[in-house]
């Protein structure tokens, strides 16, 4: 009798199992990596990038059978409504858990829309605050159809990751979602977007290949979009935040022959101290430096090196802030530089958080070259201390 109630508890325990019907078979599913948004003519434009994930693992690179990914567009008077139009063509459940970045074009960001857009990215319950953020005047589609080079996975790419050519050079730090919005809440409430563009640098032995490349900055405030800095105008900006960053300088040498030298730098630390005198504001800049020499051209001594080395650094630096100013654009962050070594003083001349800029704003830029690392020696002694 106690088996049978004990057979008859066991069978009424699995019948009134619901299982695991509410849970989503990962093959039965499509992953976002990719989300690009627009706005023309009064609609918002939304690129949607969907990965093939059967190639992420691969090592050896993905499989040719298939696409890497599939780009769906639509668009509505609202993103929200852009993305429910996509959503009824697409046949199995969307996940955004493994959305990777956001490509903004310049019209999306512009007036108080860009805050918009990041608020309801950022209000999303699948979405992180790690998804990267970058600006592009290219057509977005144009951008989401290119590959990585040797048909590597999208996941392995510059715009899905770029700390992999992080080691190689730093010109442009990624921004993530999170950094984005620390710096829009901070004085002066602006933030540097990596600028996206298409380079054409690369072949195969069949046709011309397309790859990204961050060649500079898009600058937004809370009130929108304000510019850009491209086509080297962005190169200051390596050298004056306190983040490590690699980077090449290139300078004429003093010599009869007047060539050039290319040179790595490995930048240490940025010191950046305001100076407060007769209510007016001025700042003091120490950048620390070690440099790397992969080639020489004639003999040439390590003083002649600092030299060249501090003052393209300088070069760089100037050019940066100088046109920054002329977009209005505190691009180095002296606002907050103040506000948070002489909080009274930023209240006194603050607008909006921004502090009044000019040409003579860094009155010393201090360059110290601490160590000049000749390289492997391969010839004779080439580079005198």
């Amino acid at each position: 009798m106690k088996k049978k109630i004990t057979l008859l508890v066991s069978l009424t325990a699995v019948l009134l199992l619901s299982g695991c019907w509410d849970v989503s078979e990962p093959q039965r599913m499509y992953y976002v990596d990719g989300i690009g948004v627009d706005f023309k003519d009064g609609q918002y434009e939304i690129y949607m990038q969907i990965i093939n994930f059967a190639n992420v693992a691969k090592s050896e690179g993905p499989s040719p059978q298939g696409p890497q990914s599939e780009i769906g567009y639509a668009k509505g008077k609202t993103m929200e409504e852009a993305f429910f139009k996509l959503y009824r063509s697409i046949d199995q459940e969307v996940f955004w858990g493994h959305l990777t970045y956001l490509l903004f074009s310049e019209n999306a960001l512009k007036s108080e829309k860009g805050i918009a857009i990041i608020d309801s990215f950022l209000r999303h319950r699948e979405t992180r605050y790690q998804i990267l953020t970058y600006i592009t005047k290219e057509p977005i589609k144009d951008i989401f159809l290119i590959t990585p080079l040797l048909n590597k996975s999208l996941t392995a790419s510059k715009l899905s990751n770029p700390l992999h050519t992080k080691e190689i050079e730093t010109y442009v730090e990624p921004v993530d979602l999170r950094n984005l919005v620390i710096a829009l809440n901070e004085p002066g409430h602006e933030v540097n977007i990596p600028l996206v563009s298409i380079s054409e640098s690369w072949e195969t032995t069949e046709e011309p290949t397309k790859e990204t490349e961050l060649t500079g900055v898009g600058v937004i405030s809370k009130d929108g979009f304000k510019g850009y800095l491209d086509n080297g105008d962005a190169r200051g900006i390596q050298w004056m935040f306190h983040k490590k960053t690699r980077g090449e300088v290139t300078f004429k040498l003093d010599n009869k022959e007047k060539e050039y030298l290319t040179v790595d730098l490995e930048k240490l630390s940025t010191d950046i101290k305001p100076i407060v005198k007769n209510n007016e504001v001025t700042f003091e800049v120490d950048i620390k430096l070690n440099a790397i020499i992969n080639g020489f051209k004639g003999k040439i001594n390590t003083d002649q090196i600092r030299k060249g080395i501090i003052k393209a650094v300088k070069t760089d630096i100037t050019k940066t802030y100088e046109e920054s100013l002329n977009i209005d654009v505190d691009v180095f962050r002296l606002s907050e530089q103040l506000y948070r070594k002489d909080v009274k003083m930023w209240k006194k001349i603050h607008k909006d958080g921004k502090i009044p800029l000019t040409k003579d704003t860094i009155s010393k830029l201090n360059i110290t070259v601490n160590k000049v690392n000749p390289g492997r020696k391969s010839f004779d002694e080439t580079i005198k201390e």
